[in-house]
């Protein structure tokens, strides 16, 4: 894992979030990239485009914001960018080879009832990126115990599981997995592949309406202290996920959560 992108918003918690990126980032020696996106105007009335100084102020506001926190040794990399934007993360990731997006539940104020804001969940839900969402005002600290679950176990891609891997062996932690029959299973969704088996140290299986409800059960006798899920059409969030911001009534979390990019 050589190089994470953080994006920035205004909220109460970016100091916080940006701390735990670089104390992340510290702990794979990689690159950290610290962005906003912002969007281009035209002045009404006039033909004079701002967008130059929208992009003067968000360097400023970035720079501001990364000289508040313990950047220890870790190489910053601030960049403005402007564009829509999931379009415009997702060029920013390809340019720079980012291996991992971290994000805070909420990147703006926003109501307090929710778990995921609008922009947080654009994010996590429409790009391609693995991601980490990390919990508001949560301390870094190594990662041991990461409970994995999904309702199919099935892998067509190459390369999905990759961050999970390097997390669990940067860090020698223990992943246990576990398998959920929800009423959508199909014959072969508990086939654990060699790639998988080797990762996960225990493979446990749950029967539940949704893999949400099966975490819920089996979060006290794992007691990890990372979460691991899969982004997918159907998957862990299942309709809740169908909107962008996530409601905390409907899930909520104060350990870090691994969306992995989709198995299929």
């Amino acid at each position: 894992m050589k190089n994470i992108l953080v994006p920035v918003g205004a909220s109460k918690n970016e100091l916080s979030n940006l701390q735990y990126a670089v104390d992340f980032a510290e702990a794979f020696g990689a690159k950290l990239y610290v962005v906003q996106v912002y969007n281009v105007y035209t002045k009404a009335g006039t033909m004079i485009k701002i967008d130059h100084i929208l992009e003067e102020d968000t360097l400023d506001y970035l720079n501001n914001v990364v000289s508040k926190i313990n950047k220890k040794n870790v190489e910053i990399v601030v960049k403005a960018l402007k564009g829509k934007l999931i379009d415009t993360l997702e060029k920013a990731c390809k340019s720079a080879n980012i291996d991992l997006i971290l994000v805070e539940p909420r990147t703006y104020t926003e109501n307090d009832d929710l778990f995921l804001g609008k922009t947080s969940g654009k994010i996590v839900k429409q790009t391609s990126i693995p991601t980490i969402i990390v919990p508001e005002g949560y301390v870094f600290k190594p990662i041991e115990n990461i409970l994995m679950a999904v309702k199919s176990a099935i892998i067509k891609k190459e390369g999905v599981l990759a961050p999970l891997q390097t997390i669990k062996s940067n860090f020698k932690a223990v992943v246990n997995l576990l398998l959920v029959k929800t009423p959508y299973y199909c014959d072969g969704d508990f086939d654990v592949n060699e790639e998988l088996s080797n990762i996960a140290s225990e493979i446990s299986f749950s029967e539940n309406p949704t893999t949400y409800h099966g975490v819920l059960e089996h979060y006290k006798l794992h007691n990890p202290d990372m979460l691991c899920v899969v982004r997918r059409k159907r998957g862990f969030f299942m309709k809740k996920w169908e909107k962008n911001q996530i409601y905390k009534k409907d899930f909520n979390s104060n350990l870090p959560v691994l969306v992995l990019s989709e198995l299929k």
